[in-house]
C-alpha cells in the first residue's frame, strides 16, 4: 500500500507564496513505486467538490495544470526522495482550501475518482 504525508500548508497573505511537499512510501497495488508513477495534487474548499490542480507523470517530463493555477503554481517531483512538491506564488484568496496529493491514477489523471491512494490533506490559507 501507498501512504502519502503532506506538509508545507499554513496562513499567507494574498501574493505571497508556499510550498507543498508529499513524501511517498510504499508500494501500490499495481506493483509500481514512486518512481514509475503518476503524482498529483487536489485541493477541496469547503462546499466544494474535490478539483484538480496538478499533474505529473513518472519522469517529471509532463506536467498538466488547471486553468485557475496556471503561470502561478508549479509542480516537481524528486524520485531519490519520493517526494512531490507544489510550489504555489502569486497566491489568492480563492486558492485557500485542503490540498491533498494522489498517487498512481487508475486513469485520467485529472480525474479524483481514479486514485486510489490519498494524503491526509494541508489547510492552505490566503488572507486578503
Amino acid at each position: 500500500q501507498v501512504q502519502l504525508v503532506e506538509s508545507g500548508g499554513g496562513l499567507v497573505q494574498a501574493g505571497g507564496s508556499l510550498r507543498l511537499s508529499c513524501a511517498a512510501s510504499g508500494r501500490a497495488a499495481s506493483g509500481r513505486t514512486f518512481s514509475s508513477y503518476a503524482m498529483a495534487w487536489f485541493r477541496q474548499a469547503p462546499g466544494k467538490e474535490r478539483e484538480f490542480v496538478a499533474a505529473i507523470n513518472w519522469s517529471a517530463g509532463i506536467t498538466y495544470y488547471a486553468d485557475s493555477v496556471k503561470g502561478r503554481f508549479t509542480i516537481s517531483r524528486d524520485n531519490a526522495k519520493n517526494t512531490v512538491y507544489l510550489q504555489m506564488n502569486s497566491l489568492k484568496p480563492e486558492d485557500t482550501a485542503i490540498y491533498y496529493c494522489a498517487a498512481d491514477p487508475r486513469g485520467d489523471l485529472k480525474n479524483p475518482l481514479f486514485y486510489d491512494y490519498w494524503g491526509q490533506g494541508t489547510q492552505v490559507t490566503v488572507s486578503s
